[in-house]
């Protein structure tokens, strides 16, 4: 058992709750505590997850966010720098399942976030999961 920190970057309440109830369903079933924290959006959310790798409270890392693209370049930063802070970290041995929807629209962002169709959620927790049992087995004992 690990306990494993879910970051949320708080933007659409409906959204995000939805994304948060199958990540936590999934970590609740593989037996794995969890805490959550919020962030104040995409972007911040590799800081956060790194200054929490330095803390060594935690086994693994589920990032949560939902990006709707807008009328302006904006989307493209936030969906390519978060994603590409994530990677950064993964490829540095962090255990993260990335729950960051990138969406056209509300629509598309309801199909992925609810957990009775798409479960993103629950998806990034499973693979948050998948590579902490990962790094488990590759650490020297």
């Amino acid at each position: 058992m690990a306990k494993f920190l879910i970051v949320e970057a708080r933007f659409y309440d409906h959204l995000n709750d939805m994304l948060i109830d199958g990540a936590t369903d999934a970590l609740k079933a593989a037996g794995h505590e969890y805490e959550t924290i919020t962030v104040p959006g995409a972007l911040e959310i590799p800081g956060a997850i790194s200054l929490a790798i330095d803390s060594g409270q935690f086994g693994g890392f589920v990032a949560i966010g939902v990006v709707i693209r807008g009328e302006t370049y904006h989307f493209e930063i936030v969906a390519g720098e978060s994603a590409r802070g994530i990677m950064a970290l993964t490829m540095d041995g962090a255990a993260i399942g990335n729950g960051i929807i990138t969406t056209e629209n509300e629509e598309q962002a309801l199909a992925r976030a609810d957990k009775t169709r798409k479960n993103k959620g629950g998806e990034a927790a499973q693979a948050a999961i998948a590579m902490f049992e990962l790094s488990q087995r590759f650490t020297p004992a």
